[in-house]
């Protein structure tokens, strides 16, 4: 299992409901919910949060089969925490290490693992969003097997407008699910896709 303490520092926390299944089965099924815990700043992620993710994959228990994904407050998530792009950086939060330094590749693929696990094939993962969902938050919600949206949801793979790379698994269900033309365009231009326009794509 995961301290609720880590998860805290993380900023995230975890629920799981555990439910009796229909009459006659054998086992219980249960339902995690994982909200992102850091309203104050719109749920922005920091690498702490996706260590903390990836925590959770490894730790949850065999009788979940249920993932929700959702943030605390009135936005989904805002993506990248940007002060981690600046000279301060977010205090408590290790700086982003530079793409040049040995272990830079270990180190996303330690980031990635915080979103890769929510397509394990023994659980459905649905992401809950309301308000925005930008850049990895964006590619968090892609993670998702599914995708509920609110009527004021706003997505956008802010990334490239920032010089940086979607890399957090987010492209390829992207590509899976609008094709690839309307993906290249949606990275491309970093535009922001309200709730009525997903739908249609």
């Amino acid at each position: 299992s995961i301290a609720p303490a880590d998860l805290e520092r993380a900023g995230l926390r975890l629920d799981i409901d555990t439910r009796e299944q229909a009459e006659g089965a054998s086992a219980a099924a249960a339902v995690a919910t994982v909200t992102l815990d850091r309203p104050h700043r719109r749920n922005a992620m920091t690498p702490g949060m996706w260590r903390g993710l990836a925590g959770i994959g490894r730790a949850l228990p065999p009788e979940v089969r249920i993932v929700v994904i959702r943030g605390a407050g009135e936005t989904f998530s805002a993506g990248i925490d940007l002060r981690l792009l600046s000279a301060e950086g977010v205090p408590g939060e290790e700086p982003l290490p530079d793409p040049r330094d040995a272990g830079f590749e270990a180190w996303i693929a330690d980031c990635q693992a915080g979103f890769s696990w929510l397509r394990r094939p023994e659980i459905v993962s649905v992401a809950a969003v309301r308000g925005h969902a930008i850049g990895a938050g964006f590619q968090l919600a892609l993670s998702c097997d599914l995708r509920v949206f609110a009527d004021d949801a706003k997505v956008c793979m802010k990334e490239p407008a920032l010089g940086l790379v979607p890399d957090l698994t987010g492209t390829k269900p992207l590509v899976d699910i609008v094709g690839l033309p309307r993906a290249l365009e949606m990275c491309l231009t970093a535009r922001t896709v309200d709730a009525g326009e997903a739908r249609e794509l």
